[in-house]
């Protein structure tokens, strides 16, 4: 149970709430109403006509089919009776809050009836008011086993908020913010009191003002259950520096746009953190002398470098020889230019693992990519995007070396049409293709790389009429919001459905047309008769 989210904000019929309009769930479903017999034949059964059997299953049994209904659905069965509308609410784990001010005074009635909430977001636009300490203070008491908390704009939220809500809710595991005004107070009420925390993401703490001045945060008594520390657009993310060099069992990092010299974060990381398997860093003042540091984790599986302009081929070269178990790995090189052939190159021999590889504005030719393809067989998404080096010849290599590829992104290149030919004859194993701007690709060859391999999803965008950006989110399980189009044949079934309704919107617009024209002109008509008929009066009347 738990499975739907809930979005909540004005009040209702049932519990002085109405939630309706805000909850929302994962799956969707026709909406239920009690089971009732149908009447026998003879009419003498009038018990079991009326019986309502859905009265008779259990209440796990019931939460299980509410599990399955869309939000709107689900609200319509909190309706039906008063068993369903606890039900509805107990089974509920996760909500989702419109966080504004008003929600307040609705908040005891709110979590009376979702009172198994353990995942709560709380979430507000920022031309609103935000919620107070008050809100925040009386919703951890209702909540006490709340597991995870996202804040979003919540810029009233205050140290001493933060305080109360963390000696509230001890068995918090993880705690997402961005854009709130609390500082490090606040924070390190939580990383004291919630000693089971797993995760933290933070983004945008307006809170700390000056990283100088500030107290530091951390490490505090979760520093022992911490795995995973993300800080975003932070320019006071140093003050982070002693939860991170505390976080004794930290598996992951990742850090994007903080100001600060990380190179010097790195280097006490070495001694102090030994667990790291996962490092995203971005837009960050990161050397190769950093990167050195990082290759001390000879355990690392995954490692994203974008827009690191001070990081080198002779940094990626040190990681590769020290991270053989290295899986996946994303530079986006910013069109610096400092990373090429011979840090792939120095991948390719050293890392056989690599499983996915992405490749922003990075120029890498057929050397080095033929040494990935033959070394690297268990290769199985590859993005190249913006490169200035990547064309036919280079596409053919890749169709004919790597065997095990799955998925293919290629963004920006100089590939034509024969490049497209060269992928229809080679990587068996390809199921995903997805080309854009690449102004020589034709609709044709496209076309033609559908019906050569008919299982194969071909994503063909010229780009000419959109802004695109070159993103990693285009390989592997980052691929969201990516539509392949259908196989040839559905597409042929497809067409002929769109050639049917056309003609059918044709006829439809024809027959409306000439409605419309019979009908302006016996308005024309009646107007006419109207001014006669006026003027004829008006003549009259003159007359007498």
């Amino acid at each position: 149970m738990g499975q739907a989210s809930s979005t909540a904000s004005a009040a209702s019929r049932a519990q002085g709430y109405r939630s309706s309009k805000y909850i929302k769930s994962r799956s969707t479903a026709a909406s239920v109403s009690p089971m009732m017999n149908s009447v026998s034949d003879d009419g003498d059964n009038a018990e079991g006509a009326n019986r309502d059997y859905i009265s008779d299953l259990p209440d796990e049994c019931l939460a299980s089919v509410f599990q399955s209904l869309s939000s709107a659905d689900r609200n319509r069965c909190s309706l039906v009776c008063r068993r369903w509308l606890q039900i509805e609410g107990q089974s509920r784990h996760r909500l989702s809050l419109i966080a504004q001010s008003d929600l307040l005074p609705f908040i005891p009635s709110l979590f009376s009836r979702f009172d198994s909430v353990t995942k709560l977001a709380l979430k507000c636009d920022r031309r609103s008011v935000s919620i107070c300490d008050d809100a925040l203070v009386l919703i951890s008491a209702r909540c006490p086993n709340l597991t995870r908390l996202k804040l979003r704009a919540c810029r009233e939220l205050t140290d001493s908020g933060m305080e109360a809500f963390a000696k509230n809710c001890k068995s918090l595991k993880k705690l997402s913010c961005g854009s709130c005004s609390f500082g490090s107070k606040g924070m390190n009420s939580v990383l004291d009191n919630c000693v089971y925390l797993e995760e933290l993401s933070v983004k945008r703490l307006r809170g700390i003002t000056d990283a100088a001045t500030a107290d530091p945060i951390g490490p505090g008594a979760a520093a022992a259950s911490l795995k995973t520390i993300c800080l975003k657009e932070l320019y006071n993310g140093q003050c982070f520096g002693s939860l991170i060099l505390g976080a004794k069992n930290l598996r992951t990092l990742k850090v994007f746009r903080c100001s600060g010299d990380w190179d010097k974060i790195f280097q006490k990381m070495v001694n102090q953190v030994t667990s790291i398997v996962e490092v995203h860093l971005e837009r960050l003042q990161i050397s190769d002398l950093g990167m050195q540091y990082i290759a001390s984790y000879s355990n690392l599986e995954i490692l994203h470098l974008v827009k690191t302009p001070e990081c080198t081929d002779f940094g990626l070269v040190a990681i590769a020889e020290r991270c053989r178990l290295l899986r996946k790995l994303h530079i986006d090189g910013w069109k610096a230019n400092r990373i090429g052939d011979a840090g792939l190159i120095a991948v390719a021999k050293c890392c056989p693992n690599l499983q996915e590889l992405v490749l922003i504005a990075v120029n890498p030719t057929k050397l080095s990519l033929e040494m990935l393809a033959s070394n690297c067989l268990n290769l199985e998404r590859l993005a190249l995007c913006g490169s200035d080096t990547v064309g036919d010849p280079e596409i053919s290599c890749i169709a004919t070396k790597c065997l095990a590829l799955k998925k293919l992104c290629i963004k920006s290149c100089p590939v034509s049409d024969r490049g497209m030919e060269a992928l229809a004859r080679g990587c068996p194993n390809l199921v995903k293709v997805k080309v854009k701007k690449c102004k020589s690709v034709t609709s044709e060859g496209g076309d033609w790389l559908r019906l050569t391999r008919g299982s194969l999803a071909v994503n063909l965008d010229t780009g000419e009429n959109e802004n695109l950006d070159a993103s990693a989110s285009d390989v592997g399980v980052q691929e969201n919001g990516i539509e392949f189009p259908p196989m040839p044949n559905q597409t042929a079934a497809a067409a002929e459905g769109s050639a049917s309704i056309a003609s059918r919107r044709t006829s439809r617009s024809t027959s409306i047309k000439s409605r419309l024209g019979l009908l302006s002109e016996r308005i024309f008509v009646a107007c006419k008769l109207r001014r006669w008929s006026g003027g004829s009066r008006r003549t009259g009347a003159r007359h007498s």
